[in-house]
């Protein structure tokens, strides 16, 4: 019975941070929400009789609070820049090696692929930016 109620449990869990993940809000309001859902799964969880899962519930939930905390826009927005001017050398080169081949239809579509991803990563950033 114990075991049915941990799954049961788990499997609310997991839905729940599933549901929260997949809606349309901002970061700062998904983090809080999360570790909302978090508290209350502790809140179940000290009321399971069995020690080790209790142990192994409090130490992930901690874990992924931390992580949470961890997780701000600031970092974020860092870590899309850095891959967006990593995308940009490698659409750069993909373009430079289209040019050398001297093959005008792959110059074209190397064209079309830097433009593009120029666009999407600063329309990205440009969003990122907006909510930070």
């Amino acid at each position: 019975m114990k075991k049915k109620k941990s799954k049961f449990l788990l499997g609310a869990v997991v839905g729940a941070v599933l549901g929260i993940l997949f809606a349309p809000k901002k970061g700062s309001e998904m983090r809080k929400d999360i570790s909302k859902k978090l508290d209350e799964l502790w809140g179940k969880a000290k009321e399971i009789d069995v020690d080790d899962l209790r142990e192994n519930f409090e130490s992930k939930i901690k874990e992924i609070q931390q992580s949470l905390k961890d997780l701000d826009k600031e970092t974020v927005l860092a870590s899309a820049k850095k891959k967006s001017d990593e995308l940009k050398d490698q659409a750069s080169d993909l373009f430079e090696l289209a040019k050398d081949a001297g093959k005008p239809l792959l110059e074209d579509a190397a064209k079309t692929v830097k433009v593009s991803l120029a666009a999407v990563t600063k329309e990205v950033l440009k969003k990122l930016e907006e909510e930070n």
